[in-house]
């Protein structure tokens, strides 16, 4: 008899990280092969599932950086270290890492969408010379929603990762960039533009905007790669919840090609 697809992994919480208010890293005890930008459906019995990014991964472990703000999410909120979660997947196509190596790489991530790129820059940042450079422009609602703040400090410590952080609105304490990710993307050094890939991740409107301001410094719609997040509620093509035009984003996606995602409309 073939396995159930839907049937999920019951999996031990190891740790439990708040990275804001409302968004907390999960540390799960569970072996998966997973590729940068894929995502797992997270459920708990008589609640619900709901999709998530696989924000890191390593042996013996994956990481979930989960928003309380839905009926499941907002459940999990209650859990402790040493609950259980159910898990399926990992689903959908990732990043091409291959298409990075020896590249000026530039991630440009808004809000939660560090989340699904956060394991790129890690693997960059501990494999630093496969990448000819690294560049992130990190955008942020304000200074109380700034995801990973440790990580991102560690990798401005990193000579080969130049980090430049942004937010929306300051308040009394900050002294950084005030502004859209869109406003610091002519801070990136545009030399040699042939050998840049460029990462786009956030709501829909920031990826549209960020990669039309990249284009006018000279870049191609092929070097650029983007992932939408959807309500993908199997994660294998069969529900079409997440179908934009004869596109299944769970199964084709969450990560395109701009050339591919620039047709993808609702």
């Amino acid at each position: 008899m073939a396995n159930n697809p839907y049937i999920p992994t019951t999996v031990e919480i190891i740790s439990i990280r708040p990275e804001s208010e409302v968004d907390y890293t999960y540390r799960l005890a569970i072996d998966l092969d997973v590729d940068n930008g894929q995502f797992v459906e997270v459920s708990i019995p008589k609640v619900g599932e709901c999709p998530i990014s696989v924000s890191d991964f390593g042996e013996g472990y994956i990481d979930l950086t989960i928003r309380h703000v839905g009926k499941v999410t907002n459940q999990i909120a209650h859990l402790e270290v040493g609950d259980k979660l159910g898990i399926r997947g990992p689903y959908g196509n990732g990043f091409p890492i291959e298409e990075y190596r020896g590249k000026d790489l530039v991630i440009a991530a808004g809000g939660t969408g560090l989340a699904p790129v956060k394991s790129i820059i890690n693997y960059f940042y501990r494999n630093s010379k496969e990448v000819n450079s690294l560049t992130l422009l990190l955008g942020f609602k304000n200074p109380a929603n700034i995801l990973f703040a440790d990580e991102i400090a560690k990798w401005e410590r990193a000579d080969h990762i130049n980090v430049i952080l942004t937010v929306d609105e300051g308040d009394e304490d900050w002294t950084g960039n005030v502004g859209l990710v869109t406003d610091i993307v002519d801070r990136v050094d545009f030399d040699n533009v042939a050998n840049r890939s460029v990462v786009i991740v956030g709501p829909p409107i920031m990826m549209k905007f960020t990669s039309l301001e990249f284009m006018k410094h000279d870049i191609k719609e092929e070097q650029i790669w983007v992932s939408f997040e959807r309500k993908m509620s199997c994660g294998i093509g069969k529900c079409g919840h997440c179908k934009m035009d004869d596109t299944y984003i769970c199964v084709e996606g969450p990560v395109f090609n701009y050339t591919k995602a620039k047709n993808l409309v609702d």
